[in-house]
């Protein structure tokens, strides 16, 4: 083990929380600070866009741990502040209550912040979606709505349209790409998503732009878009995508591209891991990512942790993330983008059910399947072995 006398960790959601879990789990007892922007403990943010959104779990339902596991961790929590400067040279964290907290290992794991149109922020009724916080506003909004517009039609815009039609709003669903979700997945799971909301009363206005968010007397009135039509609205959503917090890291000396630039253990300097939707790494088969979905955050917050303790471990794992809509689950192992080679592999057209694998260069790089949990699991092997694309192609079928 590395010889760290104190360490701060500067996000205290999954990532800072599972890092500061590894760091006592490997044996570190020195002093460790958690520094977390909102007054909360720690809390999952999947359940945000379904179940609180619905209101079928409440706000206590989505912490991460019980109270007594967090104090088990011997941690001095500093929540309700925000990190302003880093002094890598010093090796000291500037906080925005004007204390300085030295370390001889720092976690940076602030996580992303919601992108926001250029105006209309300021409007009664224009929500956006990160926090729990977030989240309760907006379920009180969605209940008080009649016509609600989504902007953006990535995971979390179309998991609100899901839950806004479940309530019975009338729901419109924005968005510049031609369908819901083609960024993730491409052309065909997109399509299939389009129909699916169709299918479900959304109004879909995809290879369309807002111009503006329209308002009178304080409150918003509805959505201009760049073909001329006019969409109104008592309720907007703005899910436009994420942008990873690292304003406070500017004169750091860190290599900020796209995040955290780091190497494959996640090491961004001298004593200076990330992790979560922050880190950009250098991902030894399929090249430098950054990955904005949980599960990568609990990963890379263990390996973050143990490059600090002096681990030589590469970060390599399998990219995974899920989409729950209507009576839908989307599952996705590795990396599915439109770019990638397309093939279903499993089709039911009686039920709907699919699933797909994706590949470049000869090689499998991603699987997707539509209520197919079991498939889900067998395609994955694919993705991690990165099996010969022909040779995947042919087993995948036979099963």
């Amino acid at each position: 083990m590395n010889q760290l006398s104190r360490i701060v960790i500067v996000g205290a959601s999954v990532a800072g929380l599972t890092a500061a879990e590894t760091l006592r789990r490997h044996g570190f007892t020195g002093p460790l600070t958690l520094v977390g922007q909102e007054r909360r403990p720690p809390y999952d943010r999947p359940p945000l866009s379904k179940q609180i959104l619905r209101g079928t779990w409440g706000p206590d339902r989505v912490a991460l741990r019980h109270h007594d596991a967090l104090t088990t961790l011997g941690a001095n929590w500093l929540l309700g502040v925000t990190a302003v400067a880093l002094d890598t040279g010093a090796r000291k964290v500037s906080l925005s209550d004007g204390s300085v907290l030295a370390y001889d290992g720092l976690v940076i794991a602030t996580g992303a912040g919601p992108r926001r149109l250029p105006a209309g922020h300021e409007l009664n009724g224009v929500h956006v979606l990160r926090t729990l916080d977030d989240a309760l506003m907006l379920r009180a909004g969605l209940l008080a709505a009649d016509s609600v517009a989504v902007v953006g039609a990535g995971f979390l815009g179309s998991e609100v349209a899901v839950v806004a039609r479940e309530l019975g709003r009338n729901v419109t669903l924005v968005d510049p790409l031609p369908a819901p979700m083609i960024r993730q997945f491409g052309d065909h799971v997109a399509r299939r998503c389009a129909e699916l909301h169709a299918r479900h009363g959304v109004h879909l206005r995809c290879g369309t732009a807002v111009t503006a968010l329209t308002g009178r007397g304080g409150r918003v009135t509805g959505v201009d878009l760049d073909d001329g039509v006019h969409v109104p609205a008592d309720l907007v959503l703005v899910a436009i995508g994420a942008t990873p917090a690292v304003g406070w890291l500017a004169d750091s000396g860190l290599t900020l591209n796209d995040g955290v630039e780091c190497d494959h253990k996640c090491q961004a300097a001298p004593g200076v891991v990330a992790a979560g939707d922050l880190a950009s790494w250098h991902h030894p088969h399929l090249g430098r990512l950054r990955v904005e979905h949980r599960m990568n955050a609990t990963e890379q917050g263990t390996t973050a942790a143990e490059t600090l303790l002096g681990a030589d471990t590469s970060f390599a794992p399998v990219p995974y993330f899920w989409t729950d809509q209507y009576d839908v689950r989307i599952q996705a192992y590795g990396l599915t983008s439109s770019n990638a080679q397309f093939q279903i592999v499993t089709d039911d057209p009686a039920t709907g059910r699919f699933a797909a694998l994706y590949g470049t260069d000869g090689r499998v790089i991603g699987a997707v399947t539509w209520n197919l949990p079991r498939q889900a699991r067998l395609l994955r092997r694919f993705v991690t072995e990165r099996t010969a694309w022909r040779h995947a192609i042919r087993q995948a079928s036979a099963t």
